[in-house]
């Protein structure tokens, strides 16, 4: 006599196979657990202040609940929409990417903050620009690799475009200021062209091009001549320049082993700036102590990792614009979570870059829950093969450059 999963009360297989069919179960496990964590230390890391400026503990929290929901919302919407439609809405995607860009800048329009000019009032929340356009950016991308696939690999003209494009918007960001901001575009799409198979000279050639430029930008204005002093010896200054940095290194060392556990931070009272921001993982170090940082550089590991194989499974079925999405959003993942954490722990000067999934901010939140439901979108077309030949979605050794 055989009893079935569901009078047991266990789940049908098939409805777990059909799930499997749909979404990247190890990647949905890694962002909820990755979103779970951020809620709990916004909440952690901004009682204080909440109390303080809006007497309400859970201020912070509360809201970043709701970008929570709006980003699960919109990262559904674009799990159902068909990737064949933004495919198609390149063009217009780039019109947008630059018409935001250009709209920050507009007095009366852009909402400026501490210097910087970066938001766009949207009633309850402000939107930062350069998160909606990183994702824009690898969309428009993506599209563009793969039409132009042949023209990229072997003429120069097909490399540049593409350039210029990203030179424009590094521009518009530079005027906002937001450098770090636009190094992380900049690095977004020269890891998809490099992907995409562009020449290898080419690419170096540029590289240097674009650091041997960005370091000039960076010292051409005194603050962030100040900042990068502060990122050599922020001890020299340390209630002054180096004030921010030497605060997240004393959180992070305060955290030992094991931490000093959840909510016990001493430096988010008031001496961390920025405790549920940019510098949230220094109050996680501080909380959860070097194992709780390991295993957040973990889950970090395999959300990239999962994002690359999902990437090259679309690649084996024929999806060329879907695997070129996978593949940016891993590079853009990866890299800003390195960045944030090389900034916190003083291996990098201040950027002012979010933690993805973590950080405080309805912009950042949104915009990386989205970009998760589009890998999640890559992941459910790939498990049927393209109906044609696409070309080849990254470079491979030993072939033609």
């Amino acid at each position: 006599m055989s009893i079935s999963s569901t009078r047991l009360g266990l789940p049908d297989r098939s409805l777990v196979a059909g799930l499997r069919d749909h979404v990247d179960l190890p990647l949905l496990a890694v962002a909820a657990i990755l979103l779970g964590i951020g809620l709990v230390m916004v909440a952690s890391a901004s009682m204080g202040l909440g109390e303080r400026y809006f007497g309400n503990t859970w201020h912070f929290f509360q809201r970043q609940v709701i970008f929570a929901a709006i980003g699960l919302a919109v990262a559904t919407f674009l799990w159902v929409v068909p990737l064949a439609r933004w495919e198609r809405a390149g063009p217009w995607l780039l019109i947008l990417v630059m018409v935001l860009l250009i709209a920050v800048l507009i007095p009366g329009v852009g909402r400026t903050v501490n210097g910087a000019t970066r938001w766009i009032p949207l009633g309850m929340f402000n939107l930062q620009v350069a998160e909606l356009v990183k994702l824009l950016v690898v969309m428009y991308l993506a599209g563009y690799i793969v039409r132009h696939y042949s023209t990229l690999r072997l003429h120069f003209l097909g490399f540049i475009r593409p350039l210029i494009v990203l030179g424009v918007g590094t521009i518009l960001l530079l005027l906002q200021p937001d450098f770090g901001g636009a190094a992380i575009m900049l690095a977004i799409g020269m890891g998809m062209l490099f992907l995409a198979g562009a020449k290898l000279w080419q690419f170096a050639a540029l590289a240097g091009t674009i650091a041997a430029g960005m370091a000039v930008v960076a010292v051409a204005a005194p603050y962030r001549v100040a900042r990068l002093t502060a990122f050599l010896d922020p001890w020299q200054d340390p209630f002054a320049t180096g004030f921010q940095l030497t605060q997240s290194l004393i959180a992070i060392g305060s955290g030992g082993w094991f931490g000093a556990g959840l909510g016990n931070s001493v430096q988010k009272l008031f001496y961390l700036p920025e405790a549920h921001n940019d510098f949230l993982f220094a109050v996680f170090a501080e909380e959860f102590g070097f194992v709780g940082v390991v295993a957040l550089i973990a889950l970090f590991a395999v959300l990239v990792w999962r994002c690359i194989q999902i990437g090259l499974y679309a690649e084996r079925a024929g999806h060329a614009f879907g695997s070129h999405l996978a593949f940016g959003v891993a590079i853009w993942m990866g890299l800003q979570a390195f960045l944030n954490l090389a900034v916190n722990m003083g291996l990098l000067p201040t950027k002012g870059l979010t933690l993805p999934f973590l950080s405080y901010g309805g912009s950042s939140l949104i915009v990386s829950l989205a970009a998760i439901g589009l890998v999640m979108r890559v992941y459910r077309e790939a498990q049927v093969p393209a109906p044609r030949a696409a070309p080849p979605a990254r470079r491979r050794r030993g072939g033609a450059a």
